[in-house]
């Protein structure tokens, strides 16, 4: 078997474990955390990591990430206009080297945390871009077309998995309201028993 049947052999495996994760009954943040790890191994790279859009639209940040340090991490807001603009129009771009590339935001950061090569994919949910999966590597790596496919179609996955995270987080939230309602009102409810006074049953009569 060649060696590109046995890429696209592995990436066909770890798509089937990502759509797994999706379907499952898991915690969906986990799923997200477990879909950029596999992405790292299936492309045996440095490191993946999911971006997302801030309310502002103009910055991004990590919601995960396998393989980064924490000090890469917390570098700073990542500009959407700056090194992310092509991809949120929703288009995939390869950056050969990192260090270099005027694209990249934090040039000097990526060379310190021996960043490469950069392949950033666009998430899109409902027709909106409203992220992006960046794969790390850490030799200078020129990306193929199975590459990029197999990270597009990550991202379709994540953008189910974002959307089981969100409804998940609106029915928590809806959850905790109802337990609070709930126990003001048999609070509530409790001090007027006790107002009443212990309600005894009428005896029949004889």
């Amino acid at each position: 078997m060649g060696t590109t049947n046995v890429i696209e052999e592995k990436y066909y495996q770890s798509l089937y474990e990502v759509a797994s994760a999706v379907n499952s009954a898991r915690d969906p943040n986990d799923v997200l955390r477990a879909m950029v790890e596999m992405v790292a191994r299936a492309m045996e790279a440095k490191a993946c990591s999911l971006m997302l859009l801030a309310p502002d639209k103009k910055t991004l940040v990590h919601r995960t990430a396998f393989g980064l340090s924490d000090r890469y991490m917390r570098k700073g807001p990542v500009s959407a206009d700056r090194s992310m603009a092509e991809a949120l129009q929703g288009r995939p771009v390869a950056i050969l080297k990192a260090a270099d590339d005027e694209r990249i935001q934090y040039r000097k950061q990526a060379r310190e945390e021996g960043i490469a090569s950069i392949l950033s994919v666009p998430v899109t949910l409902r027709d909106e871009v409203v992220g992006v999966i960046r794969v790390y590597t850490a030799e200078t790596r020129h990306f193929s077309a199975a590459d990029t496919f197999f990270v597009g179609a990550v991202a379709n996955l994540g953008a189910i998995a974002l959307e089981n995270a969100t409804l998940r987080e609106a029915r928590e939230k809806e959850y905790r309201s109802l337990q609070q309602d709930l126990a003001e009102w048999t609070a509530a409810l409790g001090w007027e028993w006790m107002d009443q006074g212990t309600v005894v049953p009428a005896r029949e009569q004889d």
